[in-house]
């Protein structure tokens, strides 16, 4: 057993096992006699090349449903959430977003200070964007609608969940917040931030880098309410100023008011400055919109 004799060449070894009779599975996941295998544009090595083959796990069953959870699917999705929140915006026109606590209740004074900013910038021209939730964000979408203006919803999947409200004319709902994140600044020329939470300061502090980090250029960010803004800007200026963190010039990013009507026109005449940053008369120097943005 073992031996096979031919009369011309002698004894021989049987065939190798691992040559026919490895199962398909295993000849498929060892690499090619260099120990290199290539999956697509990788060169890969050792332990490293010691994978199946991409056409087996896309025609392999393991299950149902379960390709939608791996990342490639993923990146797909939020390749979507890019096109489709592209696609809604790309002519909304000249917009400011507008931030604000989600607890915000109805008939409060932050509320009606909401209603009136969202008013304002309607009858201004501008486009109204929240972030499509109760709160603050309903009174900016309502005051829009008041103004006769265009009232956007960009909202996001949560564990409690809010839904789009009743103000809002053209809502789009993201699974992922860098996604979401990504309109609120593209497709607004500047900022008016009302007294909020951790969602609004996760705006607002993000904003203030792009800005500092000359991501966006002229690009006004215009705080609501100096009772409740001042004793977080005392902290950036006593504390991160003080330890070399920030700069001084970095308090500058933002300005604090009271009123409607003058955040409305601060924010007016700075997204004046980034449609036209240069003073050229098509807005940015060679005839191809009102944007300085990609």
């Amino acid at each position: 057993m073992g031996m096979s004799t031919d009369p011309q060449q002698g004894p021989k070894q049987d065939a190798d096992p691992n040559a026919a009779g490895k199962p398909a599975r295993e000849a498929r996941m060892t690499p090619g006699p260099n120990g290199i295998r290539h999956k697509g544009p990788l060169e890969l090595r050792r332990k490293a090349a010691k994978v199946t083959m991409s056409d087996q796990t896309l025609l392999d069953t393991k299950g149902p449903g379960q390709f939608v959870h791996t990342d490639p699917w993923r990146v797909l999705r939020i390749q979507s959430e890019f096109v489709e929140g592209f696609g809604a915006l790309a002519d909304l026109g000249p917009a400011v977003s507008v931030f604000g606590s989600a607890r915000t209740l109805p008939g409060s004074l932050n509320y009606e200070l909401g209603v009136e900013v969202g008013r304002k910038l309607a009858e201004a021209g501008l486009a109204v964007i929240t972030g499509g939730g109760p709160g603050s964000m309903e009174a900016a979408n309502k005051g829009a609608v008041q103004g006769n203006g265009i009232s956007v919803g960009l909202g996001i999947e949560l564990p409690f969940e809010q839904g789009m409200n009743q103000w809002v004319d053209l809502g789009i709902n993201f699974r992922y917040f860098f996604a979401r994140k990504t309109m609120f600044v593209k497709y607004a020329q500047g900022f008016i931030v009302l007294p909020g939470g951790l969602g609004t300061l996760d705006e607002l502090f993000e904003a203030m880098v792009l800005v500092q980090t000359r991501k966006v250029t002229s690009f006004p960010i215009v705080l609501v309410g100096t009772a409740f803004w001042t004793p977080m800007l005392e902290w950036v200026r006593d504390t991160l100023v003080a330890e070399g963190m920030v700069s001084e010039e970095d308090l500058d990013l933002v300005q604090v008011v009271d009123d409607a009507a003058l955040a409305v026109e601060l924010v007016v005449e700075g997204a004046a400055r980034h449609r036209n940053p240069n003073g050229n008369a098509n807005g940015n120097g060679n005839g191809d919109g009102n944007r300085t943005r990609g």
